[in-house]
């Protein structure tokens, strides 16, 4: 499947970006603030690929939201947005096009074939889809992870993926393309345990042995700031259901993010009550069609298994 991955590389971002080359036609990475800022995402972006000896396309985005600032999540990804793994150099320049410019491209080359995976801000998205309205007949489907309808990070009830950008998560959930949404509270209980990552360092493969000192410091961070002991595979979750999405089940629900200011802003609101079509109510609001495909099992075991597999599939 030909694929953009929108990303903030981050930890998560950068071992989803290894487990998408292994199975899927990436066709560019689009970078975003978020872990780090652009320059530093970006950045982290050419080093992974450099690791693998990998070749795609790199386009910077955009540097900060649509409406005011936003914070970066540096207390987990330091500050590098990727600490804790020595990676190459370069080898690679991102490219002298914008992100957006290069999302509209993309789409319109690959009309009816492109996918979309946005593991951070979607700020990028959303300005493509404002400039050029045809995508929402352009782009087959978008696959999100970001949002809760539960436990948040930065908030209690927000994800960094969506607060650091309300607006723009918005524009995207109300695009009309088919969206798979896997949220926070689900896939920070998807982890990659000590024993996956000793498996990794202990492979002596370069790629494999990277990764695990990337999932070794992800993990040392979250049990610090939160208490998981293991690191949690939140990006490549957004990369499942474009490559095995047997692995995950969904419910379809009408999905809303707060706009307002204050403490529910960024909240995303997913309205699953089991309304009957032929009630007539009158103190009951009606239930909205449904905009997106939520994740609400997974097989975590058999996810972490197919990420470790195409980890040690590389040289």
């Amino acid at each position: 499947m030909k694929t953009i991955i929108d990303c903030d590389p981050g930890h998560d971002d950068a071992i989803a970006i290894l487990y998408a080359a292994q199975h899927l036609d990436i066709v560019g990475i689009t970078t975003i603030f978020g872990n780090q800022t652009v320059e530093k995402t970006t950045l982290n972006a050419l080093k992974v690929l450099t690791l693998a000896g990998l070749d795609y396309p790199v386009a910077k985005g955009c540097d900060r939201p649509l409406i005011g600032s936003a914070p970066l999540a540096t207390d987990v990804h330091g500050a590098s947005g990727l600490d804790g793994v020595d990676l190459p150099e370069p080898s690679m320049q991102a490219l002298d096009q914008h992100a957006v410019s290069f999302l509209i491209e993309q789409a319109s080359r690959h009309r009816g074939e492109l996918a979309v995976a946005i593991t951070g801000a979607h700020t990028n998205v959303a300005m493509a889809l404002r400039l050029e309205p045809r995508l929402k007949e352009w782009i087959s489907r978008i696959s999100i992870m970001g949002g809760t309808t539960g436990i948040g990070n930065l908030k209690p009830q927000a994800c960094v993926n969506i607060l650091s950008d309300p607006e723009a998560a918005h524009i995207v959930f109300s695009s009309g393309i088919p969206i798979h949404w896997i949220g926070y509270e689900t896939t920070r209980t998807v982890l990659m345990e000590l024993g996956h990552i000793t498996r990794l360092r202990d492979s002596g493969k370069r790629v494999a042995r990277a990764v695990g000192d990337i999932a070794f410091y992800y993990r040392e961070r979250q049990l610090y700031v939160n208490g998981l002991n293991g690191a949690p595979m939140h990006d490549s979750c957004a990369i499942v259901p474009l490559i095995r999405n047997d692995l995950i089940r969904y419910q379809p629900v009408h999905l809303d993010v707060a706009l307002e200011q204050g403490i529910a802003r960024g909240m995303t609101v997913v309205d699953r009550r089991p309304l009957q079509p032929q009630a007539v109510l009158s103190s009951v609001s009606a239930r909205r069609p449904d905009n997106v495909l939520m994740a609400s099992e997974l097989d975590r075991q058999a996810i972490i298994e197919t990420i470790i597999t195409a980890v040690l599939n590389y040289p």
